[in-house]
């Protein structure tokens, strides 16, 4: 279901008059005739928002748990309802994650690996030095 509000570019608290004027400009007759189905009367009004409401706090929903369309759901048609800035997908999201915590693995790792040289050439010098006191 396409967002007619967003679409006309108008709230969803608008009056029937900006509605009818966002209608009467708009240049796609496809949804020109979608919101004059959906919004032309009252009652029917009444019931696309009911139905804008409920889709609105599922796409809500489900970006805040992080689940998104697939890939090839991108496009005007399936995101009217998610929430702008979101994850395209969980897989997205995760590989982010790995790919944050690779770059801070990585950076990290020459320091252990200065470290590990410095306490094992510590080592070797200790153990030779008391070879030789001894």
């Amino acid at each position: 279901m396409r967002d007619l509000y967003l679409r006309l570019g108008i709230p969803p608290t608008a009056t029937a008059e900006e509605i009818e004027h966002a209608i009467r400009h708009c240049a796609n007759q496809s949804l020109k005739a979608d919101a004059q189905a959906a919004l032309g009367s009252p009652e029917r009004r009444a019931e696309y928002d009911d139905m804008h409401q409920l889709l609105g706090d599922i796409g809500r929903l489900r970006a805040g748990l992080g689940l998104t369309h697939a890939p090839h759901w991108h496009g005007d048609a399936a995101n009217d309802f998610s929430p702008p800035g979101a994850p395209t997908t969980r897989q997205a999201q995760l590989t982010r994650k790995l790919d944050v915590a690779l770059q801070h693995y990585q950076q990290r790792r020459p320091r252990r690996l200065w470290l590990t040289a410095a306490i094992t050439v510590g080592l070797v010098v200790a153990h030779l030095l008391g070879r030789l006191l001894a």
